[in-house]
């Protein structure tokens, strides 16, 4: 797993002004339903004053828990309109998830398809209620993140790019096609932050995933944090401050310019 139940992301960039802002208040819990009639929990925070593009957060293997409704509200605060899904609607139920989801059986029955189909749910849910009828962007987190790379495959979706924190590369365990497999069918930009002391996603595989994007021709950057473990973008990881404000930096920056270069 990813973070710790009691993890929250941290605080949004000094440079931008805005003060701290504390819980998930303004996230609300909806139930909304995928295209297989399956019904699933995702909380969407709205922007107050929305710019850029609009995001879907893929969370990590414990899907909707309080890292991640935490986050939206940390992206509307920003300025984006964002939108966080659980992923086990179909065996699980609704959510949000707490400290005690025995999450692995459900992982291992989920399909990317079945994914890429609730995002698109989700994207359809956040444009009715809020109205943004502009670019979309997927931002994951370890299972999320490898999830979120895949996304960049379907072009249905129609997404304005995508992020990956800390994603896998090998998709063997879950029997899932592996994100480096696939760049020939991706769409650009993609943004991949890794932390270069992560023994789950070795250098030279995500040296590799960078190479293949660059053969595929796809818009990318990919970001290696010299010394930073697997989830490092946690307020409790105080040694890895600078690491998580310059991931929150171009994560923003990547938001903002995704409505000049859209997917194409």
């Amino acid at each position: 797993m990813c973070f710790d139940h009691d993890a929250l992301p941290p605080d949004l960039p000094a440079w931008l002004g805005l003060p701290p802002i504390e819980g998930a208040a303004g996230a609300e819990l909806l139930e909304l339903e995928s295209a297989d009639g399956t019904r699933f929990s995702a909380a969407l925070a709205e922007a107050a004053e929305p710019s850029g593009a609009a995001v879907v957060v893929l969370p990590d293997v414990r899907g909707l828990y309080p890292f991640y409704s935490v986050l939206a509200e940390r992206l509307a605060h920003a300025g984006h309109h964002a939108i966080a899904i659980d992923y086990f609607g179909r065996t699980a139920g609704l959510g949000p998830r707490d400290e005690d989801f025995e999450w692995l059986d459900h992982v291992q029955a989920t399909m990317p398809a079945q994914i890429q189909a609730d995002a698109s749910a989700a994207i359809a849910a956040l444009r009715e209620r809020t109205g943004h009828d502009g670019p979309v962007v997927t931002v994951g987190f370890c299972f999320g993140g490898s999830q979120s790379f895949l996304a960049a495959a379907n072009h249905e979706l129609d997404l304005a790019g995508v992020i990956g924190f800390y994603g896998g590369l090998n998709g063997e365990r879950f029997g899932f096609p592996s994100p480096p497999d696939l760049a020939d069918e991706m769409r650009g930009p993609i943004l991949g932050l890794f932390g270069g002391e992560d023994p789950s996603i070795p250098v030279e595989a995500i040296e590799n995933f960078d190479t293949v994007l660059d053969e595929a021709g796809v818009e990318h950057e990919i970001v290696v944090y010299p010394g930073a473990p697997h989830s490092f973008f946690d307020r409790k990881f105080e040694e890895f401050a600078a690491e998580a404000d310059d991931a929150w930096t171009r994560m923003l920056g990547f938001l903002g310019g995704a409505v000049a270069s859209p997917a194409g």
